[in-house]
């Protein structure tokens, strides 16, 4: 059984967000406290961090660059309406997905399966090799020059499906419908920012991109 660590400072919200993962199978556990938080994730084994930007002690920003220190453990960022420079902050810090307050408690069930399902092993194993880097989902590893990259879940499954569908041209809306799972209305920044991510691990020059390629007023190509 994946646990589940939920943290927010709204009891009312951390009852409803536990009510619904534990319906879907999750076992919960929850607190309202930054620091508490910490001391949870060094003591217990989690496969999932919910995470609200604004709780008491050790804010969830801080929290989530904490735990890109030194794993890759999902995070979902929960995040109030219209505070979008904190919603890239926590992107850029690594976070996986976020979801907007008031948020529909069903909506977060779902986003929290899929992080899960496209954070495990994948069926398709067949490796895929272009040049000096090397991606290998039955592990979920990346190499470049023989040296393993550090990739949240979601870099890793935005790099594995444009490196498997090379020369092609996908928008932000197309590839959050592909990767994220959602609908082309959910914000498409996300996707400018995993690509972002992504170029400054795998580009020899984060600047001049030869892997990732920016096609102007369409989308993105792995080329």
């Amino acid at each position: 059984m994946t646990r589940v660590l939920v943290v927010d400072d709204e009891p009312i919200v951390r009852e409803v967000v536990c009510s619904y993962l534990r319906r879907d199978g999750y076992e919960t556990i929850e607190t309202g406290d930054g620091d508490e938080a910490l001391r949870l994730l060094e003591s217990d084994a989690f496969g999932l961090v919910v995470l609200d930007i604004m709780v008491p002690g050790v804010d969830g920003l801080e929290i989530c660059r904490r735990i890109r220190a030194t794993s890759e453990l999902p995070v979902i960022l929960l995040t109030a309406r219209g505070e979008e420079a904190d919603r890239i902050v926590g992107l850029e810090l690594g976070a996986d997905d976020y979801v907007t307050k008031p948020f529909s408690p069903r909506e977060l069930a779902a986003r929290v399966k899929a992080v899960l399902r496209r954070s495990g092993p994948s069926d398709d194993v067949e490796r895929v090799v272009v040049g000096d880097l090397v991606i290998e989902p039955a592990t979920r590893e990346v190499r470049k020059h023989g040296e393993g990259l550090r990739l949240t879940a979601k870099e890793f499954d935005l790099l594995l499906f444009m490196a498997r569908h090379p020369r092609q041209v996908f928008s932000r809306e197309h590839l959050m419908d592909r990767v994220w799972g959602y609908q082309a209305a959910y914000d498409t920044g996300t996707v400018t920012v995993h690509i972002r991510r992504l170029r400054e691990k795998i580009e020899d020059d984060p600047a001049a991109p030869e892997l990732l390629q920016t096609v102007w007023g369409v989308g993105y190509r792995f080329s």
